[in-house]
């Protein structure tokens, strides 16, 4: 049965989703997905999700957007979604079955769990554009397995710990995907590399364009936007390449300039801290202190120059 949609539709619980596409509820907090198996294939729709989501796409049989921009999503590629984000799918061909395998989840299931506590780290569920993950056919394996370790155990009675076992085996799941996600930040590199010129170009702009008198301290946002990534993905590009958060190469990039000013100007620390983007100056004498181990007046008197 083929579905087209043009309302946004709420996923909030793993049933919602598994009766959108006609697929059984084994566990009322998980489930894994086959479409292969699906009675109703979804032509048009924009889901608002209130579950978490992964999903391994093995032909190319639809597209999805997240807001604007469109997923590189072929075959072989991982995606996956958070509670809170919306996304389009729109079915290639009214006669492919899309041959895709996930999970998803409630976050009720991981409450209280180690994968409850450390799920913020999994940043890949924050990706929204472009961003997806290419596997090769060993990684799909292990992928695919995960998922057949985490089916078995629902199909197992529900017990005192059914709960500890599935999450374990999400968490395994979720920690080969980190590892892969790794490897592709490793073999992108030189487009990784350009990103990271893009960002110190835009840096040095920001402030030689004044733009901080404007628009205050730039943030990582703000970069990422310029570069069409994700906050996320952003930062964990420019971490893997240089070691450094994208905040601290613009923490460093403030202290930069604070001491030029401090040292080639007679401008007051007030004027400095404003001219930087600062709300307040002794916001910029906190952080200097942080960073040179002194404050700015103390800096400037090191100097040999008077206030």
């Amino acid at each position: 049965m083929l579905i087209s949609m043009d309302k946004i539709v709420r996923l909030d619980t793993v049933d919602q989703y598994n009766n959108l596409y006609g697929l059984e509820t084994l566990h009322p907090l998980v489930s894994v997905v086959d479409l292969t198996k699906a009675t109703k294939i979804v032509n048009h729709i924009q889901m608002n999700y209130g579950v978490y989501a992964l999903y391994l796409k093995l032909n190319k049989s639809c597209n999805l957007r997240y807001g604007r921009k469109s997923y590189d999503y072929q075959e072989g590629t991982i995606v996956s979604f958070a509670p809170g984000q919306t996304v389009s799918v729109d079915m290639i061909g009214e006669e492919m079955t899309p041959e895709v395998y996930g999970i998803v989840f409630h976050p009720d299931l991981i409450r209280g769990t180690s994968l409850g506590k450390n799920i913020g780290s999994y940043t890949f569920f924050s990706y929204a554009v472009n961003e997806a993950l290419h596997v090769s056919e060993e990684e799909r394996k292990i992928v695919i397995d995960c998922l057949k370790k985490i089916e078995m155990e629902l199909e197992h009675a529900i017990d005192r710990h059914s709960k500890l076992l599935i999450s374990i085996n999400i968490e395994l799941l979720l920690n080969y995907c980190m590892r892969f996600y790794e490897r592709q930040f490793i073999t992108r590199s030189d487009a990784d590399r350009d990103s990271l010129t893009r960002f110190e170009q835009l840096l040095n702009d920001y402030f030689q364009n004044n733009i901080s008198l404007q628009e205050g301290l730039p943030s990582v946002k703000y970069f990422a936007n310029k570069i069409c990534l994700s906050p996320n993905y952003f930062g964990d590009m420019i971490k893997k390449e240089t070691g450094k958060t994208p905040q601290e190469h613009i923490q460093n990039k403030v202290i930069s300039l604070a001491k030029s000013h401090i040292l080639e100007t007679n401008e007051t620390i007030s004027q400095i801290a404003y001219s930087l983007g600062f709300q307040y100056p002794q916001h910029l004498s906190r952080l200097f202190k942080k960073k040179v181990g002194c404050t700015p007046n103390e800096y400037r008197q090191q100097q040999g120059q008077s206030v």
